[in-house]
Parts: C-alpha cells; structure tokens; sequence
C-alpha cells in the first residue's frame, strides 16, 4: 500500500482515498510570465512520478495542475514588454509546455487557467463576506480576516501571535489586522480588471487555486502538492478561505518537494545561480536532467551542479547501453531457456522491490537503483535468450513509471555530449569509409579511422555483418 508523508500531520501516512478507486490531485503550478527555472523542473517531474504511479496502482486520476496567468509580475512584464498580458501569458504557456515535454512530463487531466475561472472566484469571495470571515474595506479591495479561522496554521505550524510579534506582514492601514490577505484587488489604471459586487478588479493570488480545485476537483479532494515554498502562505490561506467557504476539510493530504540549491546555495536571480530549464538543456537532454531530478527524494534539497548531472548522465547511458544489447537481437520468443523458474522469480523480485521503494513515499532513488540491478542482470544474461528479453521488458516498463528509458537506446547513445563533441554526420561518413576500406582489405586504413573515432571518444561495434557507432 502507498504510504506517503503528510505535511499537515507531520508524518508518514496509509494513503486511503476518499473515494475508493478515485483519487484528486491539485498541484499548484506555474506563474508564467517567464522561463521555467529548475525549481519549476523538480514540481513538474516530482509530481509527474506521482501520477504515473497512482495510475500503475491501479487509481482513476484526476489530476489538475492550474496556471495562474494574472499576477502583478505578469502585468509588470507586460508593461515592460508593450505587450497585453494575454499576449505575455500565451507566449510562456508555450514555452513551458515546451519544458515539460521536454522532461517528459505528461499533460495533466486539467489545466486550468485563473483567468479563466473569474465567476467562482467571485462567488467564493461573497461566500466568505456572508459568513463574515471576509470584508470589503474602504479601498475597494476585499480582504479574509485570518483571525476568525480557528485552525489557522496547522498546516504551515505558524502561529498567530508569534507572525504578528515577528512583524512578518506589512502594515495596511485598509486592514482590520495586518495579518489579513487579500481576496479581491481593486482595479488599478491600465490593469486588467473584471467586474465584481466590490467594483472592478482582479483576484488575489490565494483564492485563484482554492477556486480552481474546487470547481474541478469539488469541495473536498484527496492530494494536494506544491513546492515547500508555499506551504506558507499560500497553502495555509488556501486551507483557511477554502473551508471556511464550504464548512469542509478541504484536501486530505499535503505533499510538499524540497528547495533546488545551486551548488550548496539558494538558488537566486541576486547571486547569479539562477537556471532556467532551457539553460540546462543547452548542455543536458531532458531525460537526463529527469534522472537527476529523481536521483533524490522528493522531500530532500536537491543540490544542483554539474558533477551530479554527468553522474546522471552516465547513469543513464549505462541503462540504455543495457536495453541496446538486447535490442540488437531478435526471435528469442521461442529461445530455450533452463533457468526460467530463477528467471521468474529474479523479475519478480526486482518488481516487488520496486513498488516497495515507490510505495515508501516516493522513494525513487531507491527505485532507480532497482532499475540499475536490472540493468546489470540483462548485461550478463545471454542476449539471445526468454530471460534477457524479459528482463529488457522489465526494465523498459519499470523505467515508463518513473517516466525513463521510453527512447530508442542507440538514438540517445548517439547523442551529442558537449558542444566539442563530433557530429554524428562526420562520425558515420568515418564509419563508411572504414567499412569500405575494410571491404578493400586496406586495414591500415581501417584501423587508422578506427583510432581517430576512439579518440574522440566513440565506441565502433562490428556484428553479425553490421556496425554500429555510440558515444563512450
């Protein structure tokens, strides 16, 4: 059974959905009026993992991750640009998709746009200034008054007396407690805005997300994650305005990734660490960078920089250089194989450990050194025989649930590592003329090619009458 850590009670938990068979997942996603950064890769990847291995147990999925495509670094941008603020948004909307194909992360179920949901955001609001939990202050802006929710912080631990002592919250003077948030902002000149019982104006940012699970997932659903970084206060004000409006629990369970360091650091536009996904994948394929993401687990810091990526990389390389020994073989199906009771029960082993691992919180580090075993099995295992084929199959549907090991193994042994690295159209025009210098029996020649290709760090395989090239 999938156990998995709780952020709310602070502990380790049986995952039991709500509706047996059913489960609602709500991730927070992104504000784009930008590039992904890797913090915005370890959420898309971290919770990516997290679907695929709710539906391998079996669970019909709704998963929605939302896009909030109004903000004031948005309208800012847009500023700055010349542009509209639909015009910024569509663009970084695109590019993100871009990202996370790229990374290999399925679409969710729904992807719901804030600007998109302005009606139930509106009536949530009214919701909340009837049952006066919420009020309209004398700037037009509406704000929910944190004190009259009575488990506030219980998410977060945050508590109130010690926030208002901390003076972490800016003084208001519109503000009935400096602790209060808003809900609706009033419009401002050459913002957008949507009209309202306030006048015209345009969400807050906290309501947008209990708006959008709510309408999609309903009042009460049973996963509901984002980075550590929201917890507070995102996460805490969703709680408090989301069940005071419904007199409901709201999300069962909290998951939370941990920060991306950069080199031990927090990664920071101000320190000069900060990556983007794009600037990774100059240097790195998505897959790769996937790997590495899931080389830690999920509740950990990620500590980004170069030597765990090649170590990734070369990880991932000893994977699919694996399924490539197989790959080149073919009609094992009706392959004697006198070891296949052991065979069975080593697959079986290897699928029990796992979803064990996976079971266990996520722990992917742990189900990718599984993938590894595997790996090093089908290495030693005679490449014509059930078993290899088996165990090529294993590793290939295992590698799917943590969204690897789904691409053709020579085409990703091929790839380019760096920009000095020789073209694949000069390394098989190499290649050709070693084959035809060898058909002439000018093996001076063929072996002077072969030299140069094992200098530049490229691996020639003569078999069964073909050759084949990788990068070392």
């Amino acid at each position: 059974m999938l156990h998995i850590h709780n952020t709310l009670t602070r502990q380790k938990e049986r995952f039991e959905p709500r509706v047996e068979g059913e489960v609602g997942m709500y991730v927070c996603g992104m504000t784009v009026y930008d590039y992904c950064h890797v913090g915005h890769a370890r959420v898309l990847v971290v919770f990516d993992v997290l679907y695929r291995h709710l539906k391998a147990l079996g669970y019909n999925v709704t998963y929605v991750r939302n896009i909030t495509d109004v903000d004031d670094k948005i309208i800012a941008r847009a500023l700055e640009a010349g542009k509209t603020m639909p015009e910024i948004t569509a663009r970084f909307i695109e590019e993100m998709d871009t990202d996370a194909a790229s990374l290999g992360v399925l679409k969710p179920t729904h992807e719901p746009r804030a600007t998109e949901t302005i009606e139930p955001m509106v009536a949530m609001i009214e919701t909340l200034i009837g049952s006066g939990h919420a009020y309209a202050a004398d700037n037009g802006d509406v704000y929910f008054s944190v004190s009259k929710h009575e488990g506030y912080g219980k998410l977060s631990g945050a508590k109130l007396e010690d926030l208002r002592a901390g003076e972490r919250v800016a003084v208001d003077d519109f503000k009935k407690d400096p602790l209060d948030f808003v809900l609706w902002k009033a419009a401002k000149p050459d913002e957008p805005s949507w009209p309202s019982p306030w006048g015209d104006g345009r969400p807050g940012w906290h309501i947008e997300c209990s708006a959008m699970s709510r309408e999609l997932l309903g009042d009460e659903f049973d996963i509901h994650g984002g980075g550590r970084d929201l917890t507070f206060p995102h996460h805490e004000n969703e709680i408090a305005q989301s069940e005071c409006a419904t007199n409901k629990s709201f999300a069962r369970y909290w998951m939370h990734n941990g920060f991306v360091r950069i080199n031990d650091e927090k990664m920071s536009k101000s320190l000069g660490n900060f990556f983007t996904v794009r600037d990774v994948l100059k240097v790195y394929s998505g897959e790769e960078m996937r790997l590495f993401i899931l080389g830690s687990h999920y509740r950990s810091p990620l500590n980004y920089a170069t030597d765990q990526l090649d170590s990734a990389r070369s990880a991932l390389r000893r994977l699919y250089t694996a399924l490539k020994t197989y790959a080149d073989n073919s009609g094992v199906d009706g392959a004697d194989d006198s070891d296949s009771a052991q065979s069975i029960n080593m697959i079986e082993d290897a699928v029990q450990r796992f979803d064990t691992a996976m079971n266990d919180d996520l722990n992917t580090a742990e189900a990718i050194a599984v993938l590894h075993d595997v790996a090093n099995q089908l290495n030693k295992a005679d490449a014509a025989s059930e078993h290899a084929a088996s165990l090529a199959y294993t590793l290939k549907i295992l590698g799917e649930r943590l969204g690897l090991l789904q691409a053709d193994p020579l085409s990703v042994l091929q790839q380019a590592q760096g920009e000095d690295a020789m073209d694949a159209a000069d390394i098989q025009a190499l290649i050709d003329e070693r084959i035809a210098a060898r058909a002439a029996k000018d093996f001076a020649r063929s072996d002077e090619i072969r030299d140069i290709l094992d200098a530049a760090g490229i691996v020639v395989e003569d078999k069964d009458g073909k050759t084949t090239w990788r990068r070392g």
